[in-house]
């Protein structure tokens, strides 16, 4: 699993022009689920992101996570996370899941998020989504399971 995560004053996603989830200062994080991923990197990314410690304190040190401000998440899924262009000019995705793969491992994502005890918004599995934000700082955090299994 990648994840994209961007500390935001705010942020939304809609569908089809509609608002659909909208959040105050927390995380947007864009998840990209691959073939070889399962509930173990779920688990272990959703506890990573919600305990990441990326906004100030009162010394201006990255030193709090979200739950410190009382922040929330907007988490999208995003396939073309796991686009590669190595060849030619047009992505290929084949690393990236399928959607019977994929939804079950976003949702158990979600869960594992929600369990933290942090307020969780999302959007809409493989719809065609309007994300718009607020990038505080900016601060841009990229998150990949691949890692873990290194270590």
């Amino acid at each position: 699993m990648r994840a994209v995560i961007q500390r935001v004053q705010r942020a939304s996603v809609a569908i089809g022009g509609q608002t659909k989830a909208s959040i105050g200062p927390g995380l947007l994080i864009l998840l990209g689920v691959q073939q070889d991923d399962g509930p173990n990197e779920a688990k272990y990314l959703a506890e990573k992101c919600t305990g990441l410690r990326i906004f100030t304190d009162e010394n201006d040190k990255m030193n709090r996570s979200a739950a410190d401000i009382g922040g929330s998440l907007l988490v999208v899924s995003q396939f073309t996370l796991y686009g590669d262009c190595r060849r030619g000019k047009r992505p290929s995705f084949i690393r990236a899941a399928r959607p019977e793969t994929a939804i079950p491992l976003y949702e158990a994502f979600l869960d594992h998020c929600r369990a933290s005890g942090l307020p969780v918004q999302s959007g809409e599995f493989g719809a065609d989504m309007q994300v718009e934000l607020v990038n505080d700082g900016p601060v841009t955090i990229l998150l990949d399971t691949d890692e873990m299994r290194k270590a």
